[in-house]
Formats: structure tokens, sequence, C-alpha cells
């Protein structure tokens, strides 16, 4: 197993890499290869050699002489390879992204190559669409373009065209264009559910995989006192519909980890929470409560899905969960933008009690008034533990949000200069499009399912709604740099960042997006110095 990279200063370097646990996320311990001066960077960029995959290279390079020392380095690779055949094992899945993301490169030539994955990735995506375009009596013209990589698989390899002119001296300014390899396992995306291409893999091999990382949550929840922390682990990469709704819970802090306790916990709180109701909730048309209630009466028709939220009876939850909310914290009171931070909890709950698969569509009237009850109580306390995180978004003038809109321009100052400085040139600020994204935790942004997914792993972080959401927002307006440089008026680029195209988005879009976040973080949450030029 071996592979190049570029190290600091552009000079290659290879390393035998040792996969070390470190809260539940692999990283890459290095010891120099016996044998060479010349070392090579092993990350999860650069995946395992693929005798397959490079065959066509051995087979060309020709036969020349070699030296003891050359010779030694044949065989140190051959016994090091048969000891570390199973490190990239497919039941390690879940850990690829953290491991992708971790890896220590120059800044500039990770950012080029993560920025020429996405748009490959866009790209990819447009010509699929294309494809599909002719109607059912229509045959599409075959491509002279060869066939697009499943979209299963997230790692990335130096293409087999481009390793012929690899050499060690490349400067970081000359690194080799990436793509995506069929050769790798379909680990990382079939880990996070279910992909936004199905088709990419076998049905067979998708229920097999999802099958077993069911497995994995389900024991981990069976025992008498669950592991928080593996947990959280085991939920950074998705977490399986079916046991989504008390893992949230567990994740929320408020259901407790030991199993026996948790009855006695659920009814306590579905008590107080009717106990808030029954005290407070007639005091809506008083005149001190009634600027409230009114503005959450107007507000919440806004939301979305409007099939589900426009049902009677769910407006009727959504009114009293968020009043109540409003009376027991006077510090900030109702502001827009809680309302949004409902609706996962809500959805998320629901799918334990309807058939539906989606469950926008379903007919709540048909579920049970208990189930409801039970379902509105559970909502309620699970977005006050969110709240609580971050109030200070909402207090008055709302100064969290004011900071993370500030601390998003440095950072994307630092990360992109030329997305920056096309911003500055074109007077649009940051306030205009970012306050949405802190307000509204990226829910206007994208479509519910994906927030479903991006609050799996928000939930896994330590701090993930206040502190990795910076970092997701960072890696969001990246996402769209060629988009944004393209536009070269101040409306049409206002008009866009407030309109982005994300209808379609599905898992394998967000688990880059997080990927590329969690590269961010490890660059830069440990260094606030970085933020600055």
């Amino acid at each position: 197993m071996t592979s190049e990279g570029i190290g600091r200063g552009g000079q290659r370097s290879c390393f035998t890499p040792g996969l070390v646990r470190d809260g539940g996320r692999k990283e890459l311990s290095s010891k120099p290869m016996s044998g060479s001066s010349i070392q090579h960077v092993y990350g999860a960029q650069h995946p395992p050699f693929d005798p397959l995959l490079h065959g066509t290279l051995l087979k060309a390079a020709p036969k020349v002489p070699t030296t003891p020392a050359k010779a030694k380095r044949i065989s140190t690779f051959q016994e090091f390879e048969s000891n570390t055949s199973d490190a990239w094992d497919a039941g390690e899945d879940d850990d690829g992204l953290l491991a992708m993301a971790a890896e220590s490169l120059h800044t500039d030539v990770v950012m080029e190559t993560a920025n020429r994955v996405l748009r490959n990735h866009s790209e990819r995506q447009e010509r699929h669409k294309r494809r599909e375009a002719p109607g059912p009596e229509q045959k599409p013209k075959p491509s002279a373009e060869p066939p697009p990589v499943p979209s299963g698989d997230l790692r990335l390899v130096k293409s087999v065209s481009e390793s012929h002119t690899s050499c060690p001296a490349e400067s970081a300014s000359d690194t080799v264009p990436l793509q995506r390899s069929q050769s790798l396992p379909h680990s990382v995306t079939v880990a996070l559910g279910s992909t936004s291409d199905p088709s990419a893999l076998s049905s067979s091999a998708l229920s097999e995989r999802e099958a077993s990382r069911l497995d994995k949550f389900k024991q981990l929840l069976a025992g008498p006192n669950t592991d928080l922390e593996e947990l959280r682990k085991l939920s950074w990469s998705g977490i399986p519909k079916p046991v989504r709704p008390i893992t949230w819970k567990l994740l929320s802090g408020y259901l407790p980890a030991n199993v026996d306790r948790r009855p006695a916990t659920l009814q306590r709180k579905q008590k107080e929470y009717f106990a808030f109701i029954e005290h407070y909730y007639d005091s809506r048309n008083d005149d001190v409560h009634q600027d409230t209630y009114r503005q959450i009466h107007i507000d919440i028709p806004r939301m979305s899905p409007e099939a589900l939220i426009l049902q009677p009876k769910v407006t009727e939850i959504f009114e009293r969960i968020l009043f109540i909310w409003a009376i027991r914290h006077p510090a900030s009171g109702y502001v827009q933008g809680i309302n949004d931070l409902v609706t996962p909890f809500f959805v998320v709950f629901m799918c334990e009690h309807i058939e539906e698969e989606e469950v926008d569509a379903a007919d709540v009237s048909r579920v049970p008034a208990d189930v409801l009850r039970d379902v509105e109580a559970d909502t309620y306390w699970c977005m006050s533990k969110l709240l609580d995180g971050i109030q200070d978004n909402y207090t008055f003038a709302q100064p969290g949000i004011q900071m993370k809109v500030k601390m998003l321009e440095e950072l994307v100052s630092r990360i992109d200069e030329p997305v920056h400085r096309h911003l500055e040139q074109h007077e649009v600020r940051y306030l205009q499009f970012a306050f949405r994204w802190m307000n509204n935790l990226l829910m206007r942004e994208v479509p519910l399912r994906c927030t479903v997914r991006l609050w799996d792993t928000y939930q896994s972080e330590p701090d993930g709604f206040s502190h990795f959401h910076l970092y997701v927002c960072a890696a969001f307006l990246v996402r769209w740099r060629k988009e944004i440089l393209e536009e070269r008026d101040f409306q049409e680029l206002l008009l866009f960042l407030q309109n982005l195209p994300t209808a379609h988005w599905g898992d394998e879009d967000i688990s880059l997006l997080l990927a590329e976040a969690y590269r961010l973080k490890f660059a830069f949450a440990d260094a606030p110095n970085h933020y600055k030029k």
C-alpha cells in the first residue's frame, strides 16, 4: 500500500501509515520507509495501492539495473503491503471522511484540490441530468466521453494518466489533477445512508452495507448503558433512519444513557411540558404576550414543508412549542428563525409513527392523539437543548450571529481570497446573505432531507450547532466559487447567494460539504490567529 502526495514546499514524501484511533477518527502516524531518502505523504486523499489500477504502470516500466537499496525498498514495500492489506477494510467505512479531512497538506494545494473536486462533481451531475433528459421514446446519443465514475466513493487518488508524468520535484503550484477511483471501496457514502444516485451501486450491496451499519447502531443502543462517545463517533457519518429518533434524543441530552431510566425520564419530561401548557398557554392573548403569539402565528405558515406545516394539528403543535419556549426564556423571547428549528425534530420523531416514506406527505390527522402529544413534548425538549447552546444568536441585537458572520468573513478571506475580494469589489456584505445561514442553520438553503443529515453530524460534534456550523458555512460558500466569480453585478451576486441551486442535493453533497468543513476546522479551530492575515 503506497501513495504519493505533496508536502510542504511542494516536495514529495512517502510514509508508512499507521491507523490510530482518536475520538473515533483515523489519523495517520508517519514512519519513514527504509531504502529511500524521498518521503511521500500518505493520507485518505491518497488511498492504498491498487494492483489492478496501477498494473499497466508496473508492466510498462523498463527493466533497469537496480541497486541493493532499490531492491531493499521493493522488498520492504511488499512486506508492508501484506501486513497492512486490511487497513482499508470496508468495515471501517464510518471514518473515511475524517481521515481525508485530517491530512496535513499545504493550504493552497488542498484548497485547489477540494475546489476542483467540487467543480468536477457538479459537472458530472449536469452530464447525468442531460443524459436523462430525452423522452421515453428517444434514445440518447452515445457519448464520446468515458462513462462517469460511480458517485458512491468520495476518496480521491491521482489519475493513472497523470501518474505517468508525476515526479518528486513538482512544485505545489503544479499539482496533478485528482479524480475518483472506481477501484476503491464504496464505503463512505453508503455509510451515510441513502445516496443521491443509488444506481451507482447494486441494490444488494447497498442494502447489505446499510443493514450492517444499522446493526452497529442497534448493538450499541441495546446495552444497559449506551456509550455516548462511541455513539457520537458512529453517528458522525450519518444515522440510519430506523434508529435516528432514539439516537437524536440521546445525543441531545434529552434521554439518559441508562436504558432503565429512560421510560421514567420520558414520562416525567412529557408531564412537565404539558404542565407548562396548562399554566402558560392561556396567557397568549394577554397584552404582555399577544405580540409574541401574533408573530409566531404569522411565521408558521411561511415555514416548509408547507404540506406538513399547514395541517391544522401541526400548526397548533408548533404554536404551543414556540410560545412556551418564548415565555420560559425571556432573555431572548421569540425571534424569527427559531421557528425553523422545530421542524427537523418534529419530522424525525414522527418517522416512528407513520408509514409514509416522506413525512412531509403524511396525514398527521391519522396519527393517534397520545402519540402526537409525546412527539410534541419530545420536540420541545430537544429544541430547547439545541437553543441552550446558541441562545446568544437570539438575544437583543443577536450578538452571536454578528460575531459568527464576522468570523466567516475572516475565514473566507484566508481560505479563498479571490472569492472574498470579488464580493468586496461588488460591495456584497456577508451580513446580506450569511445572516440567514446563521439564523436558520442553513435550513432555508438546503432541502429538509439534507438538514436532517447535516444535524446527524452537528449532534455528533462538540458544539456542533454553535461552532462547527461556522466551518460548514465557509465550505458552503466556497462550494459556489465558480458561479460567484462569474457574476459581475451586485444584484445578480446577491440573488444567487440568496437562492442557491440546492433543490436536488442529497447525502453525497452533504458528505462532501462536511468533509471540507472538517478539514477547515482541523486547520483553523485551534489556531484562531490563522484567521488574521
